[in-house]
């Protein structure tokens, strides 16, 4: 019974569209013609712009009013119902825009004094896996919502998550500076949305028993599926490699940054600044105060391969201070040396602050160890200190005070407190002094 009401709260056909409306509409959104043909040389040239400044708010607008989703829909919908007049009157119209938009995109990004790739630009030409994870579930979105009488605002939605609009003008510009790598990365992006848009369209509606448009006979139907089921696999086995690289590319920058934030300290020097490279599985540390000492080079090295970096090659570079920073480096790079220099300073003062919060607790312990021994004892310290000669020698002891209430009777025993502390200390650099407890 409960499964029952749970399966209900799945079942969308009560709310489906009549066939022939959902027929109308998906053959409705297929032409480029007219408005729809307008609509989409503003929503291009809305998406050049803001790629060229870089604001994503300026192409989220343009994926809104871009008509581009409306033939990918047609094909996956004519292909599920065998409808193969649909089927190329889509494609005729897909690839009219796909050519309109490169053209209009090619030529805003040709006249436009901004030449600069921005990481909008940037983050449309590596495609990958998860590309067509978002154009599967984007796909199957946008299908439901236009077999349903209550679309509310998923289209828009889907057009925005899919961005069919951004990767086409990309390459655009890719065209328009003769950046191959920008046109053929952002072109396969396009490729992946397209497809999988498609090939979710496909799925949902033959899931959805839509009727068959077309009576095409079984070696038709074969073809179409066997055609359908190889541009699938042709787009999807680069963008699991892709994937696969950008997955190892985060871990090697979260194993990077784990190192250098736990094991770059290192005492009398700031780490100025840091450079890594997933590509080459390089780290680049760049020290400013005393000459690193190798003993420190050759710690970090073997420290590396704890935080799965033993095959990564570590690079360290210093040999100035604060005060002396390159000129080359920018001003955003002098305040980043200030800062490092300042959190090695607060660094040193913890550990300075740990080290008196142990020797603390360390005195208390001793005092409860020497007390049942020495009952005239009330007070104890105990420190490590450097004694400096007057020939530059520099010895380091244990220095232990004594506060006693018997003076004469800690003093006979003084030979028995050192011989008991040098035990206790497991050393003989000790030197204990003795003095009368305050009443």
């Amino acid at each position: 019974m409960i499964i029952e009401k749970l399966l209900r709260r799945f079942d969308i056909s009560s709310e489906r569209e009549e066939y022939t409306k959902i027929h109308d509409t998906v053959e409705s959104g297929i032409e480029f013609k007219g408005t729809n043909l307008w609509i989409l040389i503003f929503a291009i040239f809305i998406a050049s712009v803001g790629l060229n400044v870089n604001s994503t708010a300026v192409i989220i607008g343009a994926m809104l009013v871009s008509p581009l989703m409306g033939p990918i829909l047609g094909m996956g919908y004519s292909i599920a119902t065998y409808d193969f007049l649909l089927f190329r009157k889509a494609l005729v119209n897909y690839m009219f825009a796909i050519v309109a938009g490169l053209l209009t995109s090619a030529t805003y990004f040709y006249i436009t004094p901004i030449y600069q790739a921005h990481s909008e630009l940037l983050a449309r030409t590596q495609p990958n896996i998860y590309d067509v994870i978002i154009a599967l579930v984007g796909g199957s979105a946008g299908i439901v919502a236009i077999s349903s009488r209550n679309k509310g605002n998923v289209i828009p939605g889907v057009a925005i998550a899919t961005a069919l609009m951004p990767p086409l003008c990309t390459a655009g510009y890719g065209l328009a500076t003769a950046n191959w790598g920008f046109f053929f990365g952002a072109l396969y992006l396009l490729a992946i949305n397209t497809v999988f848009i498609g090939s979710a369209t496909l799925i949902t509606v033959r899931l959805l028993q839509y009727p068959i448009r077309d009576h095409a006979n079984e070696y038709q139907k074969r073809m179409a599926n066997r055609w359908v089921s190889f541009l699938v696999l042709l787009t999807t086995i680069p963008s699991i490699y892709y994937g696969y690289l950008l997955v190892q590319k985060e871990h090697f920058i979260q194993n990077a940054n784990n190192f250098i934030n736990n094991e770059s300290y290192i005492e009398g020097d700031f780490l100025l600044k840091h450079e890594l490279d997933a590509a080459k599985k390089q780290i680049k540390l760049i020290y400013g105060g005393k000459l690193i000492a190798d003993s420190e080079k050759k710690r970090l090295e073997n420290r590396k391969g704890i935080y799965g970096l033993a095959a990564t090659t570590l690079t360290i570079q210093q040999g100035f201070s604060i005060n002396d920073v390159p000129a080359e480096l920018s001003q955003s790079d002098r305040y980043q040396a200030e800062i490092n220099q300042l959190k090695t300073e607060l660094s040193r003062n913890i550990q300075k602050q740990d080290s008196m919060g142990a020797a603390k607790k360390f005195t208390s312990v001793l005092f409860k160890e020497i007390k049942p021994l020495f009952p005239e004892i009330r007070y104890c310290s105990a420190e490590q200190q450097a004694f400096y000669a007057d020939a530059g020698k520099t010895s380091n002891y244990t220095v232990v005070i004594l506060g006693t209430s018997n003076i004469r009777q800690t003093s006979r025993d003084f030979s028995k407190i050192k011989n008991w502390l040098q035990v206790r200390f497991k050393s003989d650099s000790i030197k204990l002094y003795v003095e009368k407890a305050a009443l």
